[in-house]
């Protein structure tokens, strides 16, 4: 008995960790645009030459970043306004530490009425654990 309710409750805790740390690579449409939250590999691909967003702090920005990335701090007051500068009409790809507060912030960014948001699965964490290159 007690070995049955320690899988059961190892089971249990295993399904919690895939569940809350992998999220999947996925496309939401919403009225104003759309949501794709891609792999690393795709990310870098289609990144080339466009706008890159980290939205951490500017101190976890200073720890490594992906090359080519802009840093508008997700938790600052001005978050919306510096974002709204940028052209709409052009792709937007951004990230965070584990993708968490993109998850947030693409909502929030696709309301303003940008129309494609790219969103890196995993954050940066991810990134580098696909070996892919950060930039101090």
């Amino acid at each position: 008995m007690k070995t049955t309710i320690k899988l059961s409750l190892l089971l249990f805790l295993a399904l919690l960790n895939v569940n809350c740390n992998n999220k999947k690579a996925s496309k939401t449409i919403t009225e104003f645009g759309e949501i794709n939250v891609i792999a690393p590999k795709e990310f870098k691909e289609k990144s080339i030459n466009k706008t890159i967003i980290d939205i951490r702090t500017p101190n976890e920005f200073l720890e490594g970043h992906i090359d080519g990335a802009v840093n508008i701090n997700y938790f600052d007051k001005n978050f919306l306004d510096e974002i709204s500068k940028l052209d709409k009409t052009k792709p937007i790809f951004m990230y965070c530490r584990s993708g968490n507060r993109t998850s947030s912030a693409s909502k929030k960014i696709s309301k303003l009425g940008f129309e494609q948001v790219y969103d890196l699965q995993g954050g940066i964490l991810n990134w580098a654990k696909t070996n892919h290159e950060i930039v101090k």
